[in-house]
């Protein structure tokens, strides 16, 4: 494979449509930067299948070897996914390095990861990759030699590099299985606990981050670029009723996302699909913001989080003119959308308001008494409701303060209580 230099790369961008169908060439332009290149040439065409050797036709194959030399490009990256062959033919006839979409949000993936998890998680997307890919690098030896004190394992270098990487694999997998367990872990606290999950899900850079530092005060890293969030951030989310949430960021989503992400991001990606709440954050001065919510939808769909009920946010609406933060709803008066800025706070105490709405309180203050024998209704409380004060008198009889869902007060079936508004 081909080195590659720190920085500072020259790119020839490809970007073919295949059939009537085709990726963003802006978005391509927008990976490419994210990716630390420099873009400085797009080469763009039409063809009704790709070509099985090259992907690209001969005479586009030739604009392509000129713009690389006329502008002393360095790699090449394509706006489609590559097939290993057709990667490796294209790198040999070309001279550079050439990388597909798939490996373009790879490495992007890789420069941003900053927790032990997402490095665990993006070299586990890589090494899958690349799995398919060692051949290019190791054609050239051969089998191991045998006699005497050059006896080897009787595998190629090839065979020898896929063991490892399959064992590497392996150990990631493992490692991950167990962040997996933790998370699990502290979904089911919560949801024990009765704290609603609320996930911020939605297109790359639109928004989402910044929306979530508005809300909860945090100050995790915002950028205006695609991908800058990668690692998942929970913080609690106190509504006006009191009733606590908690609020998590996750990872931006984008077509045709690389299906090795999807399995490596299983954990991260669960924060959204172990969610009680979406709110789907839209860049709404983006021109495709129709599809963009239809390909957030059909990869929550992808990690079986198509059917949790979800909230639009309109986010970026100081880059619209004339338009005023609002809530759009239903005919039965319910929201289905919020229009803010998250930049500049517009609107936020809209959102708030609805997911005050949304997350009604339906718990009651009820003062109850328990007899000495009573033990087990006494423990299902505590692990129920919210013990605001206990007193035992001489008689033996438990004097109880507890906030309890209304759904929880079947446990108090045939035990005296009281609702009181005060102490």
């Amino acid at each position: 494979m081909f080195d590659r230099p720190d920085a500072g790369e020259r790119a020839v961008l490809v970007h073919l449509s295949i059939n009537s169908g085709q990726e963003d060439l802006y978005e391509l332009q927008e990976l490419a930067k994210s990716a630390g290149t420099d873009p400085v040439c797009v080469i763009t065409g039409n063809r009704k299948s790709p070509d099985p050797k090259f992907f690209v036709g001969t005479g586009k194959l030739q604009e392509v070897k000129q713009a690389i030399f006329d502008n002393e490009a360095n790699i090449v990256l394509f706006n489609n996914r590559l097939s290993p062959s057709q990667e490796r033919n294209l790198e040999k006839e070309l001279g550079v390095r050439v990388v597909d979409r798939n490996g373009l949000i790879l490495d992007i993936f890789a420069q941003r990861a900053q927790t032990f998890e997402g490095k665990l998680q993006v070299e586990l997307a890589q090494l899958q990759h690349l799995s398919t890919r060692l051949i290019r690098g190791w054609t050239h030896l051969e089998r191991q030699k045998g006699g005497i004190g050059m006896r080897g394992p009787g595998e190629t270098q090839l065979e020898t590099d896929r063991r490892l990487l399959s064992l590497r694999i392996k150990q990631i997998q493992k490692r991950l299985d167990k962040v997996d367990q933790q998370r699990h872990q502290g979904r089911s606290k919560r949801k024990k606990a009765e704290i609603p999950t609320v996930s911020l899900v939605g297109y790359t850079n639109a928004g989402k981050s910044t929306l979530f530092n508005t809300l909860t005060g945090a100050d995790i890293y915002v950028a205006d670029q695609l991908f800058a969030t990668l690692d998942p951030t929970l913080r609690s989310l106190k509504l006006a009723s009191g009733k606590e949430t908690v609020l998590a960021d996750t990872v931006g989503f984008i077509r045709h996302l690389p299906h090795e992400l999807v399995a490596a991001f299983k954990s991260t990606l669960q924060e959204a699909s172990g969610a009680d709440f979406l709110l789907h954050v839209v860049d709404a001065n983006a021109v495709d913001r129709d599809e963009t919510i239809a390909q957030v939808n059909e990869v929550l769909n992808d990690i079986d989080a198509g059917d949790i009920r979800q909230l639009e946010v309109f986010n970026k609406i100081d880059m619209l003119p004339d338009m005023q933060p609002h809530i759009d709803r239903d005919e039965t008066g319910n929201p289905i959308r919020v229009w803010l800025s998250a930049q500049t706070g517009a609107g936020v105490d809209l959102l708030i308001q609805v997911l005050g709405e949304i997350f009604a309180d339906t718990t009651v203050k009820v003062r109850c008494f328990l007899q000495s024998d009573q033990g087990d209704i006494r423990a299902r409380l505590f692990s129920c409701a919210k013990i605001i004060s206990e007193h035992i008198n001489d008689f033996g009889i438990s004097e109880l303060v507890v906030d309890i869902d209304v759904k929880h007060l079947g446990v108090l079936k045939g035990v005296p209580y009281e609702e009181i508004t005060q102490i």
